[in-house]
Formats: C-alpha cells, sequence, structure tokens
C-alpha cells in the first residue's frame, strides 16, 4: 500500500469536527492546505513539517530499515519529494564499549518490523558506556577515510534508497506518529496561549454542569469552573455568555486543563481594573479586601497619585463603575472606603455603613474595642454578623462591639462572630462561601480570607474527561482502533 497514495491524517478541528486529508507527496498544493489550516490552530508550518519527517522515516525504519538504525526523512517543499538518509555518529573507544570476547551481542540487523522493534534502546547502568553498534556508530578513523577533520561527536550521512511503497502497519504507525507530534503541538500552543492570560478575566460559552462543576467553552478548549469557585445561589443556563477568573494553566495527559473562578478575590480585582483605568495604570491601588461571595465585599484603597480620589475612581459618575462590577457579580454588594494607616481610623472605616463612636486598640491581643450607639448596633454586625466579620478580615484586627452602655453586644475574629444574646452567646459563620484559593493574606491584599489549599487542587483528570479539547478526539480512536488491529 503506496503511503503517497493512502497517507491519512484524521484530526478534529476544535476537538469535535473529525476533518481527513490526504498526503499526497507530491502534491504541493494539498500540503499548503494542510500546512495552513494547521497554522491557523496555532501550530506552525515548520512543526507540522517536522511531524511529517519523522512519521516518514519512521514508516520506512519499519518497513525497510535494520535494528538500531538512525533513519531520518527529508521533505522538499518545492518539489514534494521526500529523500531518506541514514545517520551514524563518530566514535572511538572513549565514548562507546566493544563486546568483550564471549560475550553475547544483541542480534543486530534484524529486520525492523516486529511493533516494538523502533523502540527498543540499550539500558545502561550509571557511568557504562554504550554497546558499539555498527548501524549508528563510525569509528573515528573510519570517518577520517570519509570527511577530512571530521571529530568524535559530528554525524556522518549515507543516503538511502528511496522507497514510495509501504506496508499497511507502516503507514498506520507514521499516521499515529503525525497525530502525537500535532496533540503535542497543540497541547503547547495553548499553554502558550492561556499561560499569557493566567491572572486575567476570561469569557466564554456556559456549556454544561456536570457533577456541580460548571464547563466553559472558551474557543480552542474548555475551562471548568469547580463548584467551590462559584458564587454560591448563581445559576447558570446553556448558552449564556460568561466572565471567570483563569487561576490555573495545568497541562494533563489528554490536554491543557484551565481552571477558573467567580469566587476568587482577584476576580473583583480585574473587574474593576476592567472599569476604571486609574487602578489598571497603577494611580490607585488596593491594599486590603475581604470577600464573602455573593454576598458582600469591602475593599481598602490608598491613592499613589495624590491628585486622584481612590473612592470616587471606582465609584464612578454616579456609581457607575462600582454598578457595572456589581452586576457581573450577580449584585453582590460592594464597600469602598479608603486605606488608613491609622489603625484606628481604620477600623472605624471598615465598620461602614455604621459610623462608631470610639475605637479603643489593644496591641497585645491585637484587638479593637469599638462603641457604637445602641440604634446602630445592628448596622455594626450586620446580617449574620457579616459586616463586623469582613471588617475583621480588612483590618487583620479582633474586633469587638459594646454598647454606649459599656456592655459588649458582639465580636469577631474575622473567621466567625460571637453575639450576646438573652439566651447566652451565639456564634455566626460566614454561609460556606467559595474557596478563595491562590491568594495570600501577606502578600496579596493584607488581609484576606485564609485561602484553602485542598480547594486549589485539580480535579481528577477522569472528571473532566468530557473537555472537547481533551476529550478522546476521532484522531484517538482512530489510533486505538489501528493499535488494536495491529496486536
Amino acid at each position: 500500500m503506496s503511503v503517497r497514495r493512502t497517507f491519512l491524517l484524521e484530526y478534529g478541528s476544535s476537538g469535535n469536527i473529525s476533518k481527513t486529508y490526504t498526503f499526497h507527496m507530491i502534491d504541493l498544493k494539498t500540503m499548503g492546505a494542510v500546512l495552513g489550516e494547521f497554522e491557523d490552530r496555532g501550530i506552525s508550518r515548520e512543526t507540522m513539517i517536522d511531524a511529517i519527517e519523522n512519521a516518514m522515516a519512521t514508516a520506512y525504519k519499519r518497513e525497510y530499515g535494520k535494528r538500531g538504525q538512525v533513519v531520518r526523512a527529508k521533505l522538499d517543499l518545492n518539489s514534494g519529494t521526500i529523500a531518506f538518509e541514514q545517520v551514524k555518529t563518530v566514535v572511538d573507544d572513549t565514548t562507546v564499549r566493544f563486546p568483550a570476547e564471549g560475550e553475547e551481542a544483541p542480534e543486530e540487523h534484524a529486520h525492523a518490523s516486529h511493533p516494538h522493534a523502533l523502540h527498543e534502546e540499550e539500558e545502561l547502568a550509571d557511568g557504562e558506556l554504550p554497546r558499539f553498534d555498527s548501524e549508528k556508530h563510525m569509528l573515528l578513523a573510519d570517518a577520517k577515510l570519509i570527511k577530512r577533520g571530521v571529530e568524535t561527536g559530528e554525524e556522518i550521512v549515507f543516503p538511502l534508497e528511496p522507497q514510495d511503497d509501504f506496508g499497511r502497519i507502516a503507514a498506520q504507525t507514521a499516521k499515529q506518529v503525525v497525530i502525537q507530534k500535532v496533540r503535542e503541538a497543540e497541547k503547547m500552543s495553548m499553554m502558550e496561549e492561556f499561560g499569557e492570560k493566567k491572572g486575567e478575566i476570561v469569557s466564554g460559552i456556559v456549556q454544561r454542569v456536570e457533577r456541580g462543576a460548571l464547563f466553559v467553552d472558551l474557543g480552542r478548549t474548555t475551562g471548568v469552573i469547580p463548584y467551590e469557585e462559584q458564587i454560591p445561589g448563581e445559576r447558570y443556563r446553556m448558552g449564556e455568555r460568561i466572565q471567570a477568573y483563569l487561576y490555573a494553566v495545568e497541562e494533563g495527559f489528554r490536554g491543557v486543563y484551565l481552571r477558573l473562578s467567580r469566587a476568587h478575590p482577584k476576580f473583583v480585582v480585574k473587574l474593576f481594573e476592567m472599569e476604571a483605568p486609574e487602578l489598571a495604570s497603577g494611580a490607585i491601588e488596593i491594599k486590603a479586601l475581604a470577600r464573602e461571595p455573593g454576598s458582600r465585599t469591602k475593599i481598602a484603597l490608598a491613592a499613589v497619585d495624590p491628585h486622584v480620589d481612590p473612592v470616587g475612581a471606582l465609584v464612578g459618575q454616579r456609581g457607575v463603575r462600582v454598578s457595572t462590577v456589581m452586576g457581573a457579580l450577580g449584585g453582590e454588594r460592594i464597600d469602598i472606603i479608603e486605606w488608613n494607616d491609622d489603625a484606628a481610623e481604620f477600623v472605624r472605616e471598615a465598620l461602614s455603613p455604621a459610623t462608631p463612636l470610639s475605637v479603643e486598640l489593644d496591641e497585645a491581643d491585637h484587638r479593637a474595642t469599638v462603641t457604637v450607639a445602641e440604634d446602630e448596633q445592628s448596622l455594626a454586625i450586620g446580617r449574620g454578623g457579616q459586616n463586623v466579620r469582613l471588617a475583621a478580615k480588612l483590618t487583620g484586627w479582633n474586633i469587638d462591639i459594646v454598647s454606649t452602655g459599656g456592655s459588649e453586644v458582639a465580636g469577631s475574629n474575622g473567621d466567625s462572630v460571637v453575639v450576646a444574646t438573652d439566651d447566652g452567646d451565639e456564634v455566626l459563620t460566614a454561609e460556606e462561601p467559595a474557596a478563595e484559593a491562590g491568594v495570600s493574606p501577606t502578600e496579596e491584599f493584607g488581609a484576606v480570607a485564609e485561602e484553602d489549599p485542598e480547594s486549589a487542587a485539580l480535579p481528577a483528570e477522569e472528571e473532566l474527561s468530557g473537555l472537547p479539547a481533551s476529550d478522546e478526539t476521532a484522531a484517538d480512536r482512530e489510533e486505538d482502533r489501528d493499535t488494536a488491529v495491529d496486536e
């Protein structure tokens, strides 16, 4: 069966539409169309030519080669022909070892038609030199007879008899080599593309929900929003466009896995950067951020440029900027305050919209005692203790709320709130907020809710097997079927 006539490559465009190309080695028009198609998918022309040359060299060696041979193929794009050559490395007694007298040498010059013959390599112990093989090595003395001034380690190339009639197994092997090369190249292309987008907001189409995870079509591949990275209470419809924060790009066995989040604190930051040029340019900076996704966020800002109002920059004219961000977060409430180096004043601002009467700091226990009027107690504590809890997260201080009469009504360490009632103390905690993975409380914003290390673990690959770019494509199924037939 002629490879010139029957060599096929099936590979899905976008992972779900299978296309078939026939490589007529002298049909330059078809070859150019195929290379152009893969260039559009981010795979360079040089990569595809290298894949084709490797595939043809593999097919040649399987059908006509000998064990140990190093065969190369060279594709001439001007004529459409392929030339084959054998490569030998120049060696001497310091780079290879020769079989000792009586040592059993491996079978040499065996025909390489066995499926595993092409992949067998000599196993060497540490420091052991490879065995001399006349099919891939040439002694320095012999090499000097062919090329003057040759040195150890150089290569001597010998042309091989051209062939264009290959067996079915050799043709299938060549096709599998190309498929594998294309898959690797496409994976590297996506790693490079999305690696540059890591830490940014990406937009895609909701594809499906599976086992609580949300799959988002990003074009060339699919991203996944794990359940713990979704905003509690949000509902997603198939075909709906959605924005998310790309915080992990992982290379898996079948492809590239992208982890997205709508619960990440940096998602709020990036949304504001899109709306407020002052934040994106660095004229203002976010000093601290505390968030309970889907419910409320508190942001503390500082002005780098003294001529810029940090709070006004994020709020926008008539509140248009903050309203846009709140809409993108499904109506999540956002409190924007100005950073203050005075800890007491910062705690006072953090409890907004309540207006504390006084703030006393205990440096030893890192505790702030805040006195509020009786009619503002509930406002300072917030619904479910949320306001004082987020204020404690934002400032990094344990906050106790006391009434004007001196009795303590609530206290928070940032994780929970203890409220004094007639029946005793009641502990209030946040409603299972999505994990704020990947954000360091000290490195990113100063005081941010602690990250959950377990939530940052990539879901098992078998749970992501439905990703189009990472799923078993038509090429994979064809490869598996060919392997089964060959065996």
